[in-house]
């Protein structure tokens, strides 16, 4: 999109109308950016939550589940989503992990099939600890799937029980 001629070097606006109200809601999901517009659609379009806070972070809520190999960032999001549910007054928190995530093979070294078994095991401890540390009720979680679509992949986010 070109610059317009009047708006300084260096200097971007938006022409997205910023929106004063808040819906009460955030997301906790991986930072892969191959899957970052299909996380929005679906919370958008699919849960129907417009304008939602965002935890972004490798893995996701796999940092809340317990591995050892992300202990430091549970307490940074542990103490995050404290802070949103305080000062946003979160009601509800969507948690969302994702097929192939580079988390689960490279810092957890899991493959394939085990990986998904592994990655839906902790959407659930995952959920139970947002739980306990924001005392909300409404915790969902979601596996988010590739899926032929034709010539081009898609996504499908499948709900998971917690």
């Amino acid at each position: 999109m070109p610059q317009d001629p009047s708006t300084p070097r260096g200097v971007f606006e938006s022409r997205i109308a910023y929106e004063q109200s808040r819906i009460r809601a955030a997301a906790i999901y991986c930072s892969d950016g191959r899957v970052g517009e299909h996380f929005d659609d679906f919370l958008q379009n699919g849960l129907m939550l417009p304008r939602y806070d965002r935890v972004a972070l490798p893995g996701g809520a796999a940092c809340l589940a317990g591995h050892p190999q992300a202990h430091l960032e549970e307490h940074g999001v542990i103490d995050e989503l404290k802070f949103l549910v305080e000062v946003h007054e979160l009601k509800r928190i969507v948690l969302i992990g994702h097929q192939g995530c580079a988390f689960y093979s490279a810092r957890l070294d899991l493959k394939d099939r085990r990986m998904e078994l592994v990655q839906r095991a902790d959407l659930v401890r995952a959920a139970a600890s947002v739980r306990r540390v924001t005392g909300l009720d409404h915790v969902d979680a979601f596996f988010a799937r590739h899926v032929e679509n034709g010539a081009a992949v898609g996504v499908r986010f499948e709900q998971v029980e917690v």
